[in-house]
């Protein structure tokens, strides 16, 4: 019916359970052959169940946001084996998350997407909640699984490259994780 953009904090225990750890709303919007409408139709339900919901004509800016987002803070944790608390957001950490999501924004423009969030207002909203998230990527580093890494930052640095964006700091935390994985065996 409509493309979800899934990972706002959620675990999902089964096909009929999930629990959400934050307050912030799905994005849908519509996918392939389905029109906007379909996508509100699909957050109206979501909505009915008493979970928050927002629903898109286009879902290219909101995923772009998330996408920024989640390449940064997914990464730097995979790596730095930190949840995402308020390191990132201060000191060091919190300026190479922040010349990350730079990095993110530089693509998106060049892509002729306008975000729908700043994704380092959404790292800072985030980190200042009081809960330190362990993203997925961290949790598949830990338990020596594959991770998100090529469907995640590998698409950010993929978009950059064509359209002539170099992406520096991306690029190495996408071969860093990488090259964790490649420890595992």
């Amino acid at each position: 019916m409509g493309e979800v953009v899934p990972g706002k904090g959620e675990t999902r225990h089964s096909d009929t359970h999930v629990e959400y750890i934050l307050d912030t709303a799905t994005w849908i919007g519509p996918y392939r052959d389905t029109i906007p409408a379909d996508a509100r139709a699909v957050a109206d339900l979501i909505a009915a169940s008493g979970l928050k919901a927002e629903a898109f004509d286009d879902l290219r800016p909101a995923q772009w946001s998330k996408l920024i987002f989640n390449a940064t803070v997914n990464a730097v944790a995979a790596l730095t084996g930190l949840p995402h608390d308020r390191h990132f957001a201060e000191g060091q950490l919190g300026a190479l998350v922040r010349a990350l999501v730079d990095e993110g924004k530089a693509a998106a423009s060049a892509a002729g997407v306008e975000l729908w969030e700043d994704p380092w207002e959404m790292n800072v909203l985030a980190t200042q909640r009081g809960h330190a998230h362990r993203p997925s990527m961290l949790e598949d580093v830990a338990a020596h699984r594959p991770t998100e890494i090529e469907l995640i930052t590998g698409a950010l640095v993929r978009e950059a490259e064509k359209h002539g964006v170099p992406v520096p700091l991306h690029t190495a935390l996408y071969r860093l994780v990488k090259a964790k994985e490649a420890s595992y065996s």
